[in-house]
């Protein structure tokens, strides 16, 4: 039986990347889009997360791709670049099989390798049972907030939590000159 891997996701991924985020739309409410977007927007979206240098990872076993998780800027404002928001999508037919776990593990380590400072988990529907706050909180992110109603999708109002995750010394140390967003802010 082979293993999961991550990887850095790569364009050929997106059509399978565009089908999981379809489900996760169509099906389910961390996302607050109602309509799964296109291809061409997943393409678009993808290449302007590349263009930041920000991490963008898929999960994949025995050639199938079970997932995708990626950091991209929390707020456009330059005072932000030091914090990223995480998202992270699995596969329906691959919940509950710890790659959830394994994709945001390792964004926590490329966001760090990066150099940011907080990753920001904002979790739509964020019931205190829901799988995102329940990995979320085995990764050690604390509650920092809750917009009570602040969705509205299949029939019902729903919550968006908000989780924060403290890395590389978060505000307890001076920005590192030569980290990722120092220098994007530089150029």
């Amino acid at each position: 039986m082979s293993s999961i891997t991550i990887r850095a996701a790569i364009v050929s991924d997106l059509d399978r990347i565009t089908d999981i985020y379809a489900d996760a739309v169509a099906h389910g409410t961390a996302s607050y889009e109602l309509e799964p977007p296109s291809r061409a927007e997943m393409g678009a979206r993808f290449a302007s997360l590349m263009a930041g240098g920000f991490p963008y990872l898929v999960a994949e076993k025995d050639g199938t791709l079970l997932g995708y998780a990626y950091a991209g800027a929390f707020r456009p404002r330059p005072a932000y670049r030091f914090v990223v928001e995480d998202s992270v999508y699995v596969a329906p037919e691959a919940k509950g099989q710890g790659v959830g776990l394994k994709l945001m593990q390792g964004l926590v380590e490329a966001a760090q390798a990066a150099g940011f400072r907080q990753i920001i988990a904002v979790i739509g529907d964020g019931h205190p049972d829901s799988a995102s706050v329940r990995l979320h909180e085995k990764l050690g992110f604390r509650h920092s907030g809750r917009l009570e109603g602040s969705g509205y999708k299949h029939g019902r109002w729903l919550d968006t939590v908000f989780m924060q995750l403290s890395i590389n010394g978060g505000a307890l140390v001076p920005p590192d000159s030569d980290s990722l967003p120092e220098r994007k802010f530089r150029e």
